[in-house]
């Protein structure tokens, strides 16, 4: 579908400020409790979500297609891979993940990246707004203490370090851009939760960090076709959704980046990256918009921030866990909260009456679909409603004009597209039982696409033959000339 201009330069709005420079090691901070929650989510240990981070993160970086986008334990995966961990327990997760990544590094050696071309711009927003809501939603959990809502003062006190760490991330960048404004929110939080000793949750709350290094080990199931049954389904699905997240943040990045990255490649790295965690201990991944945009907010653009980014979470885990585990959780959704609010295309509301009404419904649609399923589900269904606003725009935009000739004869000029969805209105055009003998078709502005088409045409010489009138078909195209022959048709 022709993405409305009104529609792109929101979206380039949007990214545009949404990635202020800042600096190049506040996104990691954030990247750690991220992969932890996410971990929680699948109901595994979170040291496994910190070890896909660390594998995954790194080895996108070093030989993904995209530099700059940041990879690690996404949530969408985490959603995907929940009962199967139920059901079955972690090791026939690993073996999902290690089929997964089979699947990714398939894909991307058949070259089957250029697919993300079909997603229209209108879906990539959706998708943007939907990740954000989710990012937001997800936040939510930290206002909970043990599945009740914080009340009293410690809900006041929340909001209260909440709102203080969002001000110090707004605020900062006016007076200075040589620090950035995430990390000192965060550590300047820490600092005063440590000096006035508040009552607040830290991050060693959620769970334990430490631990070694990661061990390679297969994954202990039995290697028979019934287990095949059981992951097939999950690395198939995660294989999907982790393909979609991380070619449309890949497209997102190109958009903010003003370059072109290389989306076979970074699925081939993605592949690796995956199959890897897979045998080290680590869940599933793809790239993640929010960490992505800090990052290229903060100015990394090349490969280096994201092996950074993998290098100082496995630095975390071994040496620094004891500090990390003090960051109080407040100022960790602070951040996030600015995170989904600079992630979210605003931009998109300002266009609702400047574009087609089709073009905002499948905005709102996949918006909707992504926060209440997933992001393989929404984008799916975004691109089948773009597909049938094209179809039904190309149809109605058929139509001839006819005049009679010197000789007697009547001379149709058809302009348009030719295709299933607009047969009813071709043949609608003529008029076999009053026009004369003699009947010409100049088809010099109309493109025959489909077997539909070519079934029409059939039926509109088989009108004609029966009225006792003969068809003449003028000034085809050679490809239409082609598609004819090859249908057997004597046109």
């Amino acid at each position: 579908m022709r993405a409305p201009s009104a529609i792109h330069c929101s979206l380039h709005e949007t990214r545009t400020s949404a990635c202020r420079p800042a600096g190049r090691s506040d996104f990691t901070f954030a990247l750690v409790p991220e992969c932890i929650a996410f971990a929680l989510v699948a109901q595994i240990n979170p040291l496994m979500g910190l070890y896909g981070a660390i594998i995954i993160c790194t080895l996108t970086a070093l030989f993904g297609g995209r530099p700059g986008m940041i990879s690690g334990a996404a949530g969408s995966m985490a959603v995907v891979i929940v009962a199967l961990v139920v059901q079955h327990g972690v090791e026939y997760l690993l073996a999902a993940v290690l089929l997964g990544g089979l699947i990714m590094l398939l894909f991307g050696l058949l070259r089957l990246g250029k697919l993300v071309r079909m997603v229209p711009l209108p879906v990539m927003l959706g998708f943007v707004n939907g990740l954000a809501i989710i990012i937001a939603l997800a936040q939510l959990e930290h206002f909970k203490d043990s599945e009740q809502w914080l009340s009293g003062s410690s809900l006041q006190l929340m909001l209260g370090l909440v709102g203080l760490t969002m001000l110090i991330v707004y605020l900062l960048p006016k007076l200075t851009r040589a620090v950035p404004p995430a990390l000192v929110a965060i550590l300047g939080i820490g600092v005063l939760v440590w000096l006035l000793d508040l009552p607040t949750r830290t991050l060693g709350d959620m769970a334990q960090i430490a631990g070694g290094l990661p061990s390679f080990a297969l994954p202990d199931i039995p290697w028979n076709l019934e287990t095949l049954t059981i992951i097939a389904p999950y690395a198939v699905l995660m294989a999907l959704v982790g393909l979609l997240e991380t070619l449309l943040t890949l497209n997102l990045t190109d958009e903010i980046t003003a370059s072109r990255g290389h989306p076979d490649r970074e699925c081939v790295a993605l592949g690796v990256a995956n199959m890897t965690s897979g045998v080290f201990g680590g869940m599933g991944g793809c790239a993640m918009i929010g960490q992505t945009v800090i990052n290229l907010g903060s100015g990394g653009r090349g490969r280096l921030s994201g092996v950074v980014a993998g290098v100082m979470i496995l630095l975390f885990v071994l040496f620094l866990s004891p500090l990390i585990e003090r960051i109080p959780l407040a100022a960790l959704v602070g951040v996030m909260f600015v995170v989904a609010q600079q992630t979210f295309a605003w931009g998109s509301l300002r266009v609702a009456g400047k574009v087609p009404v089709n073009d905002v419904l499948v905005i709102v649609v996949v918006t909707a679909i992504t926060v209440a399923t997933d992001l393989a589900t929404a984008v799916l269904c975004g691109i089948v409603l773009a597909a049938l606003n094209f179809a039904w725009q190309h149809a109605r935009e058929l139509y001839a004009d006819s005049d009679v000739q010197a000789d007697g004869s009547k001379l149709y000029r058809v302009h348009g597209t030719l295709f299933f969805a607009s047969c009813t209105t071709f043949l609608a055009q003529f008029e076999p039982a009053d026009d004369p003998q003699q009947v010409t078709l100049d088809c010099r502005h109309l493109s025959v696409v489909d077997y539909s088409a070519i079934a029409a045409l059939k039926t509109l010489r088989e009108r004609y033959q029966r009225a006792g009138k003969q068809l003449r078909v003028v000034h085809l195209s050679e490809r239409c000339k082609q598609l004819l022959k090859r249908a057997g048709s004597d046109h």
